[in-house]
């Protein structure tokens, strides 16, 4: 008896010394966050939401995580997927100024922003953000994206890494063979639906409601969520979806999904470049190796491979590209907003009409925007300038206090408007509410959308647009 009590008074010793909010039980164990600068709001950070992809798992679906006996104290992310250096210019002074975390094959972590950590009974919305970097760069806690001020608007926030490139990606017909399911690639996606299923298994300990789960992404991750509406394995688990910079319905998607058996003879001829005719071979590579991989390749070869970063139709987790779902309706049934920024990146910003109007067609809800305010700099060179592709992400998460930018009241104003919106969407399905209204449908009877921008004395001037409909 002694010695249990000693035990207990032990244990605790521990939690009392911990940081943060209250220690709460997921499936895998205990786990305690970290408080913010905002009061009542608790970040939990580097949670793993599936087993480690090193060794044997290179190149397989995720598996569950092992259980955990000691209490997890959340205050430090999880490291991002293998993926090359950022370099100076781009899109480095915008959002990676800190410059790179470490990169590992050990990813598989997510990160929860909560306004009701322990509260089950809350059932606050859950928003599950995917991140962009045309499938080959980029992490969930970057600071554009980070959630403070959403969960203070009363929304749970997840954002999370997956799997990148090659090792996110790959096919390859040996792998094919070794598969239950007879297919290989889609690890980056199968990622994205582990994290999607964990959120719907356990978000309720951190006050959110497993029942309304809005799917959200710009670039790369829009058009993550596009497969994510579309595939077998994800669509039912879904309240909504927000589509920022993914494009709309094209008659030619190939980031939609490349045949397998196209992208398996790249991966082949990939891997055979690189020496490996075995599985053994191929999983004795270092990971470090495989961001440069395909440019080695080119280089060398003076060729270009088909499917080899990104999803690929498989006929299991996805059998038909988001344009072809949409077109026959069979995308899931649940309301989208859509949109674009004014000086966006060509493809990743047509077709919002045409899927709005198909969504009408069955009778779907669809919300379309135009995000038109160009940054403001400080005249520094080589840095990116206009309303280009991403920046509306330090507004609609409302995290301009991390961006250099010499910003404007309006531009505060502008980001309390966005993200209001956004956070109404994920409660409702509607962004509208008292304070940011009037926000309609994109409809053939009323093709109009959302478009977001300051005036020329620096004030919120967004208001509803008409545009040309198909």
């Amino acid at each position: 008896m002694k010695k249990l009590f000693a035990a207990i008074l032990v244990l605790v010793a521990i939690i009392s010394c911990k940081p943060g909010g209250p220690i709460i039980r997921i499936e895998s164990g205990l786990v305690k966050g970290v408080s913010t600068e905002t009061p009542g709001v608790t970040v939990f950070k580097g949670i793993p939401y599936a087993a480690p992809p090193v060794g044997d798992l290179r190149w397989k679906a995720p598996q569950p995580v092992r259980h955990w006996n000691n209490l997890k104290v959340c205050d430090s992310w999880g490291n991002p997927a293998w993926q090359t250096p950022h370099t100076p210019g781009g899109y480095t002074p915008e959002f990676f100024f800190d410059g790179d975390p470490e990169f590992s094959e050990d990813c598989l972590y997510l990160n929860v922003w909560t306004p009701a950590a322990g509260e089950k009974e809350a059932k606050l919305p859950v928003t599950l953000w995917i991140h962009g970097g045309g499938y080959v760069a980029g992490w969930g806690f970057e600071p554009e994206m980070d959630g403070e001020e959403w969960a203070a608007h009363g929304g749970v926030l997840v954002t999370f890494n997956y799997r990148l490139g090659l090792l996110g990606f790959l096919s390859h017909p040996a792998l094919s063979a070794e598969s239950p399911e007879g297919v290989s690639g889609n690890y980056g996606m199968l990622d994205q639906i582990a994290a999607l299923k964990w959120v719907k298994d356990n978000i309720q300990a951190f006050g959110g409601d497993p029942e309304r789960i809005t799917i959200m992404g710009q670039s790369a991750g829009a058009m993550s969520v596009q497969t994510l509406v579309t595939s077998p394995l994800s669509k039912d688990l879904i309240a909504g979806a927000i589509i920022q910079s993914g494009g709309g319905i094209r008659e030619s998607q190939l980031l939609g999904g490349s045949p397998l058996s196209i992208a398996e003879e790249s991966g082949k001829e990939l891997m055979d470049w690189a020496g490996c005719s075995t599985l053994e071979q191929m999983r004795a590579l270092p990971a470090e190796d495989f961001p440069t991989m395909v440019s080695r390749f080119r280089a060398e070869t003076g060729k270009a491979l088909v499917g080899l970063t990104a999803p690929v139709i498989d006929n299991y987790a996805l059998s038909e590209t988001f344009s072809q779902a949409a077109l026959e309706g069979r995308i899931a049934n649940v309301p989208y907003m859509i949109g674009c920024t004014l000086d966006d990146m060509g493809a990743l910003a047509s077709g919002i009409d045409r899927f709005c109007l198909e969504r009408q067609k069955v009778g779907g809800t669809a919300y379309a925007y135009h995000f038109d305010r160009r940054l403001p700099t400080d005249g520094r060179p080589d840095v990116l300038k206009g309303a280009f592709h991403s920046s509306e992400l330090w507004y609609m998460f409302k995290s301009l206090r991390f961006c250099w930018r010499p910003f404007v009241d309006g531009d505060y104003d502008l980001a309390e408007q966005m993200i209001t919106y956004w956070t109404n969407f994920a409660a409702s399905g509607n962004p509208n509410e008292e304070k940011a209204g009037p926000w309609t449908p994109f409809t053939k009877e009323n093709p109009q959308l959302m478009v977001f921008k300051l005036d020329d004395n620096g004030a919120v001037a967004s208001g509803m647009k008409v545009i040309a409909s198909e």
